[in-house]
């Protein structure tokens, strides 16, 4: 990964963290820079952003709140609803999915999806808007 890419990918984590961008201009941003995919730690607070050609970096992010033992497909499902809706920013939104046992979720941008998973690797998977 080149200094021009790390720099975008860091951007995206502020901007994001900072609430001064939503999730389809990072999808656009990330596209454009060449990142095929990243995985977001809501327990270890960090974003890995992976290129096509498997370099990598990893960069910190905000931390939520510790994420319920038990996880809720529904309460996941919810908390995207109420971004799309613009009704929550993202910040919320990470507390939301951790409070439904979320402890992390993996973004593939060819593959147009989030798979959001908790503690045994239960899963709910979230299309991106037009995608299926």
């Amino acid at each position: 990964m080149n200094n021009h890419v790390k720099d975008i990918v860091r951007e995206m984590t502020s901007a994001s963290d900072e609430e001064r961008i939503n999730f389809p201009n990072v999808v656009m941003a990330l596209m454009e820079a060449g990142v095929e995919r990243y995985h977001a730690d809501l327990v270890r607070a960090n974003k890995i952003y992976f290129m096509p050609d498997d370099s990598f970096e990893v960069v910190a992010c905000h931390a939520t709140a510790k994420p319920a033992r038990e996880f809720s497909a529904a309460g996941v499902e919810a908390a995207v609803r109420a971004i799309q809706a613009q009704t929550i920013k993202y910040r919320e939104f990470c507390d939301r999915i951790a409070a439904a046992g979320c402890v992390g979720y993996f973004v593939t941008l060819k593959g147009r999806r989030a798979v959001y998973y908790g503690r045994d690797n239960e899963s709910h998977v979230e299309w991106f808007p037009g995608a299926k």
